[in-house]
C-alpha cells in the first residue's frame, strides 16, 4: 500500500476525503499532520511484527562492524548464516572470511512532510488494515467535541490485541528416537 493510498483509507474513515483537492482533504491542519501521524502508527505496528530484511557481505576474519553499519534503521540481529561470528551487543566479529548472509529487523522508514505519495509501506498487508484507525484515533484526539477520536481508538487497540506476531510458524522432526538421562540427588 502506498502513502497516498492509506491517506485516502484514513480521510475516507473520517469523512474528510476530497478527490478533486490537491491533498486529498480540504482541511489544511489534517493534511499538514498526517504524514507524521502515519509515521507514528506505523513505528508502533512494527513492535508487534517486526519487518525483517537481509543482507548479504562479502567479510574477513576478524572483521567487526555494528549492526547499524549494515541499516541505519536496523533493530535488531537475528541471525547470520554462512560464516561464524560473535556478537557482543550490537557489535559483530566475524571469525572467517566468507560470505556473511545477515538477516535483522529494522524500524520503518521515518515519514516526514517531503515523503513522496508514491512510497510503498513497509508493513504486512493485515497491519495495514489496522493502521487507519490509529491514525484517525490519534488524528482526532483533540477534538474535544467528538466522540470519534476515542471510538477509533477503542478499535484500534481491539484490532492490535488481534495482531499474531509471528510470520511463521516452526516445526520439526525428530528421527530414530532420544535417550534421557535423568539423575535424581537426594
Amino acid at each position: 500500500m502506498t502513502l497516498q493510498e492509506m491517506k485516502q483509507k484514513v480521510y475516507a474513515l473520517i469523512e474528510e476525503y476530497s478527490e478533486d483537492a490537491d491533498d486529498l482533504t480540504e482541511d489544511e491542519d489534517l493534511a499538514t499532520k498526517i504524514n507524521g501521524v502515519i509515521s507514528q502508527i506505523q513505528s508502533d505496528l512494527a513492535n508487534f511484527r517486526k519487518i525483517q530484511k537481509d543482507v548479504t557481505l562479502n567479510v574477513s576474519s576478524g572483521q567487526e562492524m555494528y549492526l547499524k553499519d549494515i541499516d541505519k534503521q536496523a533493530k535488531q540481529l537475528k541471525i547470520i548464516k554462512g560464516v561464524d561470528y560473535d556478537v557482543i551487543g550490537d557489535k559483530i566479529t566475524f571469525n572467517e572470511e566468507g560470505t556473511a548472509n545477515v538477516y535483522y529487523y529494522t524500524q520503518p522508514k521515518i515519514i516526514t512532510p517531503d515523503t513522496p505519495d508514491n512510497y510503498k509501506l513497509e508493513l504486512d498487508d493485515d497491519l495495514l488494515e489496522i493502521m487507519p484507525y490509529g491514525v484517525a484515533a490519534d488524528i482526532l484526539k483533540s477534538d474535544v467535541s467528538s466522540q470519534y477520536g476515542a471510538i477509533y481508538e477503542a478499535r484500534y487497540r481491539e484490532l492490535k490485541n488481534m495482531i499474531d506476531p509471528r510470520r511463521s510458524e516452526s516445526a520439526f522432526e525428530m528421527t530414530g528416537g532420544f535417550k534421557v538421562w535423568v539423575q535424581v540427588e537426594d
